[in-house]
Parts: structure tokens; C-alpha cells; sequence
């Protein structure tokens, strides 16, 4: 650039910009040239290193320095300062000096303010469209705001996130509403961390990091519709027999009415919003239907409780009051009640669909009501007799009575196990499974539950969820029998397990712990709800049927408050030593 040009360049106006501002910085008092640096620095990023500039008259050339050596000259600067002040900093001091300085601060890709923008807006729709841990998803926008140099604000509402960037400079502000609703989907939520991360790290820039998101967001979901019916299948069967007492026969017949339940959902409530809103009652009503026709059929071959239980378990909103109590722990008010309130209203929903199902068989066959009076009483011991006046001064007559006693299930010599009734002469198809298939059916479940969340096949993240999920049922099953009569500590103990093993992961291995963590969550409700006699016991009018549900709804809370409070403490623990994160923290 010639020095007699008429209009000066991009460096001239910033150093004559940064030349006015150091005299009034001098003026008032108060020193610096970091402008200067920074603004030579991003100028240099953008058009080259290297290139003639002109700068008050001379000819000169931007003068090619690493980044390094720009912090190094700062620190000879601040130590020349301290010193002619009389005194240098110590050890300690410089230390503090450097803690409080940004280590994170991006320097490497240093991208302009809109593409910034454009990172944090995209990442917080994929976060929302991925089923993220809703609890966090607000400190890693923050975080990511920080370090990108973006003044942001956030107000995180269910499914809906109001981001509004302020601009200091004009006092404005520009408001965005992101809105998205998903499902969990864990190789994606995978992919997206190791994108915030490396953007945060100033491995990437932010307009490659919006491109990738952008890239994972229009991907295709692994699995087709049909090969999700054939894992729900797969995942009710095996659910059936370790939750909730089902034999062979059962966890066929629960397996059907998973994958009917998946197919309608993925499909027909997908593509109708009318039907949507009644989904999860049809469902219901559906399944209990037929576990009561088969579970009424002379024989006691099926059983109406382990394959309604297991039926419907895919669409319990376990998930769902979970994050609530995590939201209500992390002091997310709003969101946790909101969350809370519409998991237990949609029990209810469910315990009225499947008491409406039980009842309208019952009603279309009346000598199903004979059958199963008569089933009630296969575990009971009849007598009839008359009670005796030993004593004759009592002014007592003698009373002609039938008397039944029947053995409860809490005294171990009862023939139901958790609601299905199993006489020992049996075969062995209509026996539930001895404890020693435990060691291959929770590794299998465990398996098909992670693929069921859009886990890749190919991958070692699919082995630690598995090993996890592991872990943390052994863990459950040995509190269960211990406190068996406690399921908030019961799940607090599976819940501490799995939370230490996907903490430590992440910290050791700089794994993501969230998406090692979730296959091992998800089987603790499940579990608890399964130890506590399943969703439908025995109960003796469709009132008592239909009341149960509060209770279920209530033994749910009580699973998310022990989970709460078992994933925070191993939090806690972990986190304890060591260095601080530089990012959010993306786990339960």
C-alpha cells in the first residue's frame, strides 16, 4: 500500500483508532496497549501475514509472531512494570496472576461475531432436538458464550430456549426463540460433545463446529422404523422376565405388544398430531386388553400382570421424572415442576388406559370376571366349619362360617411372585427364570437398550454403557436385598455406582459421561418398579385398580429422588480433586 493513498487502510484507521484511545487512557490515568495486539492480531488472521501496510506515513509490514510470544511479551511487560515499581511478584502471585487470566479465551480460530452467534443458536437446538440433559444444557450455553466472547443471555423453558445477545456498544439486544423436541439419541449426543469440546479448546473454529452440528442434525436416524420394533421386542421380553416375574410364555406376548407400541408411535403418532395426543392411552388400553383376555384363558398359562407391566414399560416417563428432580436439585424451578407435574398426570393416563382395557374385557366376557375370581383363590386354603362355645356362661350360639387364609406374598411361602401366580409343579415355560440367567440377560438387555437409543453397534462407547449398566444393577439388585422395603435407597445405591464409573470415565479417559451413564439409568425405574410388585397387582375392584396408579406414580418419585440423589453424591466425589473444567459439564 503506498503511503500517498488517499483513504487509509484497515491497520492505519486501527492504529490511529488505538493511538486516540491510549492518549485518553493516558489522559485518564490508566495504561495498556492490548488493544493494539489483539486488533493487529485478528487483522493478521483475517488478510495475511506479511502484506505492506502504511502507518503514519512509512511503509512497514505486519510482523509474523506466535502467539506465545505475545503472552510472553506481556509478562515481561507486567514484570517490568512490578518491578520498577519497587517490587516483584512472587511465586504465589504470579500463579494467582495466571489463574485469573483466560486460559480458555480463543486465539487460535478466531472467527467474527456472527459465526460465533451462529455456533451457540445451532447448539442449542441440537442440544434440545437430542435429548440432552436438560439440567445442563443452560451452563453449557453460558459456558460457551464465555469463552467465544459473546455477551448472551438464556432462559431455558421446555422445549424452548429464549437466547438474546447484547451488544454493549448500542444497548440493544437481538432475541432468538429455539425450539426443538426429541428423543434420546446417543452416538449423536456423542458426536455433538466432542464438537463443543474441540470448539471450546480452540481446536476448531466456530463456522466448522456450526457445520458439523449442522451435518448431525440432518443425519438420518442409525436405525430404520422396523429395526426399532425388533429391539423394543427384544427389550420388553427380557424386561418381562427380570422386572416383573413373567415366564417363557409371558415375555413372548409383552415382547409383541412392545414392538406394537414402538410401530405406533415411530409411525402413526408421528405423522398425526390428533392421534398424538391420545397415543399413550390407546396404547395402553390396547395391551391391557389383551393380557387380560390371554391372562383369563382356564390354565393360568399367561399372566395378566408381568405382560401389562412389561407391555407398556418403553413408554413409562421414568425418564422423564428423573430430569425433573434434577431440575428441582439444580434449582430449575420452573422447568423441574413443569416436568414433574406432566410425568405424574401421564401415569395417570396410563393406569386409566389400562384399567379401562382390563374392564371392557371383562364386560365383553363376563365368565372371564368367574375366572379370575376363582385364579384369586388358587393360593388360598378353603374351610368350612362352625365355631363352638367352650364356655358355657358366654351367651354365644354356635356360627356356621366359610373361612379362607391365605398366604401373603412377604411370607416367602406364597405360590405368586410379584403378582403372577406359579405353582412349583409346573413345567419349567410357566416358571419365571432361576437367578443364575441374570448373568446373560442383563448384558443382553443392556445391549438392545442402548441400540434402542440410537447407540452405533460399532463402537467401544457401546461396551462401557453395557459394563456400566452392569455395574449398577448388581449394585441394585444387593441393596434390594438388603432394604428391600426402601426403593429410593435402593435406587440411590444403583444410581452412585453408575454415576462414580461414568464420572471417573470422563474424567480419566475424557469420555462423555452422560451417554455411558443413560442405559444404566434407564434400567434402575424399571427394576425399582418391578420390585415394588409391577405396574397392575391384584386388586379387587377396577376403583382400587385405578387408584393404584397415584401409588405408582408416587413410587416413581420416590426411584427419581434416590437416583438424584446417588448420581449428585458420586458427582461430588469425583469432582472433588483435580482441576476445574474448562466447559460445561456434560453428564446427569
Amino acid at each position: 500500500m503506498d503511503s500517498s493513498s488517499s483513504f487509509p487502510g484497515p491497520v492505519e484507521r486501527t492504529l490511529s483508532s488505538a493511538e486516540e484511545g491510549g492518549r485518553d487512557r493516558r489522559r485518564r490515568g490508566s495504561g495498556g496497549g492490548s488493544g493494539v495486539v489483539a486488533e493487529l492480531l485478528q487483522y493478521g488472521l483475517r488478510h495475511g501475514i506479511g502484506r505492506p501496510v502504511s502507518v503514519g506515513g512509512g511503509i512497514g509490514k505486519l510482523r509474523a509472531m506466535s502467539v506465545a510470544s505475545l503472552y510472553e511479551q506481556d509478562e515481561k511487560d507486567k514484570d517490568a512494570e512490578s518491578s520498577t515499581a519497587g517490587r516483584r511478584l512472587s511465586y504465589a502471585e504470579r500463579c494467582q496472576a495466571l489463574r485469573k487470566r483466560r486460559r480458555s479465551q480463543i486465539v487460535h480460530h478466531v472467527e467474527d461475531y456472527v459465526a460465533r452467534q451462529k455456533f451457540i443458536l445451532r447448539l442449542a437446538k441440537v442440544l434440545l432436538f437430542l435429548g440432552a440433559p436438560s439440567h445442563r444444557i443452560e451452563s453449557q450455553l453460558h459456558a460457551a458464550g464465555a469463552i467465544l466472547d459473546v455477551k448472551v443471555a438464556f432462559v431455558h423453558l421446555p422445549n424452548l430456549i429464549i437466547v438474546s445477545f447484547m451488544d454493549s456498544d448500542t444497548h440493544t439486544s437481538e432475541t432468538h426463540f429455539v425450539r426443538a423436541g426429541g428423543r434420546v439419541a446417543l452416538t449423536k449426543l456423542h458426536q455433538v460433545h466432542h464438537v463443543y469440546r474441540d470448539v471450546l479448546h480452540d481446536k476448531i473454529g466456530a463456522t466448522e463446529g456450526s457445520e458439523q452440528l449442522k451435518e448431525i442434525l440432518k443425519a438420518k436416524p442409525l436405525y430404520s422404523i422396523w429395526t426399532r420394533c425388533v429391539l423394543a421386542f427384544f427389550c420388553a421380553s427380557i424386561i418381562c422376565v427380570l422386572s416383573f416375574g413373567g415366564s417363557l410364555v409371558d415375555m413372548f406376548v409383552s415382547g409383541a405388544s412392545a414392538a406394537l407400541l414402538q410401530y405406533l408411535g415411530l409411525n402413526a403418532a408421528a405423522k398425526s398430531t390428533i392421534y398424538a395426543n391420545v397415543y399413550e392411552i390407546s396404547v395402553s388400553i390396547v395391551v391391557s386388553f389383551l393380557a387380560r383376555a390371554l391372562g383369563t384363558i382356564p390354565g393360568n398359562i399367561f399372566c395378566y400382570s408381568a405382560i401389562s407391566s412389561a407391555g407398556v414399560v418403553l413408554i413409562l416417563p421414568g425418564f422423564t421424572i428423573l430430569i425433573a428432580a434434577l431440575e428441582l436439585t439444580s434449582r430449575n424451578i420452573l422447568c423441574g415442576s413443569v416436568r414433574m407435574v406432566y410425568a405424574i398426570i401421564y401415569t395417570l393416563f396410563l393406569g386409566f388406559g389400562l384399567t379401562i382395557g382390563s374392564d371392557f374385557y371383562l364386560l365383553v366376557n363376563p365368565k372371564a370376571r368367574r375366572q379370575l375370581a376363582a385364579t384369586s383363590l388358587l393360593d388360598a386354603e378353603v374351610l368350612h366349619g362352625f365355631i363352638l362355645n367352650a364356655n358355657d356362661s358366654l351367651p354365644i350360639t354356635n356360627l356356621g362360617a366359610v373361612f379362607t387364609f391365605v398366604e401373603t406374598e412377604d411370607s416367602g411361602h406364597s405360590h405368586i411372585i410379584k403378582g403372577c401366580y406359579r405353582n412349583p409343579d409346573w413345567p419349567f415355560w410357566r416358571q419365571p427364570f432361576p437367578w443364575w440367567t441374570m448373568l446373560f440377560l442383563v448384558p443382553i438387555y443392556s445391549i438392545f437398550s442402548s441400540i434402542a437409543n440410537l447407540q452405533a453397534i460399532r463402537s467401544i462407547q457401546l461396551l462401557i454403557m453395557v459394563a456400566f449398566s452392569c455395574v449398577a444393577y448388581a449394585a441394585n439388585r444387593t441393596a434390594n436385598y438388603l432394604i428391600s422395603d426402601r426403593s429410593d435407597i435402593v435406587s440411590a445405591s444403583g444410581a452412585f455406582v453408575i454415576s462414580l464409573c461414568g464420572n471417573a470415565y470422563s474424567r480419566i479417559v475424557g469420555g462423555t459421561a452422560f451417554t455411558s451413564m443413560v442405559t444404566g439409568v434407564l434400567f434402575l425405574v424399571p427394576s425399582a418398579i418391578g420390585n415394588g410388585g409391577g405396574l397392575i397387582q391384584p386388586y379387587s375392584s377396577s376403583a382400587a385398580r385405578y387408584s393404584g396408579s397415584f401409588e405408582l406414580g408416587i413410587r416413581m418419585i420416590q426411584v427419581a429422588i434416590g437416583v438424584t440423589i446417588g448420581l449428585f453424591v458420586a458427582q461430588i466425589l469425583v469432582y472433588t480433586l483435580g482441576r476445574r473444567k474448562s466447559a460445561a459439564h456434560f453428564a446427569f
